[in-house]
């Protein structure tokens, strides 16, 4: 297995991302977008999730495809973003038919960013006004550390940001995710140098400096973030998407393995006060797989969803007014 020529989720044909933010608010939306509408599901595994539309995303329920999924900074008044996306995409012709009418579906997860040192002082909710540009930026390119939603996003003991991995595992499937790192846990050992998810890095996307050759990483190192944020929600949210054609059902199965790459790279991963979601989405078309090609594909994503984090915390950048510093600031650029 090779990562795609981009090393993100925009490998996956028939994809793209729209990436918006505001420096001084310190926040931002990151917006995935199909060529066409594409089967998606979801799986929920923190404490604390802030969601929209996501119940129509389990198999029972008979939305068959989605038009965009959104990610966002904001916590709760993040949620807005996927308004003016809804809006925008409806102005672009977008969405279900109902008669006349055109519905787009989109479903959207959110990062608490509120106490990131960011301006927060605004009355009208700036995040409809983003979720709208993420739309517009619509692209192949997806800048990775500080940018879209992953702007403010903090980890247990320095920033986190926006990451992007692949993997072509064969016969033609691509496996691709889209994570935005903002645990309450930490994404590196003990010292803050070698990163959880090392042992899935190819090349040197997040530094190759391979695993901490320490033992006893049991205990992490005293959470920064925890005693700045007061314990307030966090979160890592992102998105796994394939080429192959998944059943909604299948897509579950997918969003729900895919968790395994929060744990290899957080620790601790799914506490009470973060909201992990990961969302799965399926562009393919023919057959369905059967069950070796998705567990195949269930094993690729949980380690894009990894080495995703790790880059997303290595490619942060300091901005004016952090409240922790980066990963760079920290160890150098390797």
């Amino acid at each position: 297995m090779q990562p795609g020529p981009r090393n993100s989720l925009t490998d996956i044909p028939g994809l793209q991302v729209g990436q918006a933010e505001d420096a001084r608010l310190k926040s931002g939306v990151t917006v995935v977008m199909g060529a066409a509408p594409f089967v998606a599901s979801v799986a929920v595994m923190g404490g604390a999730p802030g969601t929209r539309e996501t119940d129509l995303l389990e198999p029972d329920k008979s939305a068959p495809a989605i038009d965009a999924l959104v990610l966002s900074g904001g916590s709760a008044f993040g949620l807005d973003s996927a308004g003016g996306v809804v809006a925008r995409l409806r102005e672009m012709g977008r969405g279900f038919a109902v008669g006349p009418v055109r519905v787009p579906i989109v479903p959207a997860a959110i990062i608490f960013d509120l106490l990131n040192g960011g301006d927060k002082d605004w009355t009208d909710s700036p995040y409809p006004a983003l979720g709208r540009a993420a739309v517009d930026a619509m692209g192949k390119e997806v800048r990775l550390g500080s940018h879209g939603a992953g702007t403010g996003a903090l980890t247990a003991r320095m920033k986190g940001g926006t990451g992007s991995a692949s993997l072509e595992i064969g016969n033609g499937i691509t496996v691709a995710a889209l994570m935005i790192a903002n645990p309450i846990g930490s994404p590196c050992t003990r010292g803050d140098r070698h990163f959880w998810a090392a042992p899935f890095e190819l090349g040197a996307e997040f530094g190759g400096l391979g695993p901490d050759p320490a033992s006893g990483l049991v205990t992490p190192e005293e959470s920064l973030k925890y005693g700045a944020l007061s314990r307030h929600a966090n979160t890592t949210i992102g998105v796994v998407a394939t080429n192959a054609r998944l059943t909604k059902a299948q897509a579950k199965r997918l969003a729900t393995a895919s968790h395994d790459g929060i744990a290899r790279a957080v620790v601790p991963a799914h506490s009470p006060a973060d909201g992990d979601l990961i969302f799965a989405a399926a562009t393919g078309e023919g057959r369905p797989a059967d069950d070796a090609m998705l567990g195949a594909i269930c094993n690729a994503a949980a380690h894009c969803v990894a080495r995703s984090i790790a880059r997303a915390v290595f490619e942060a950048t300091p901005a004016p007014g952090d409240i922790l510093r980066c990963w760079s600031d920290l160890n150098g650029r390797v």
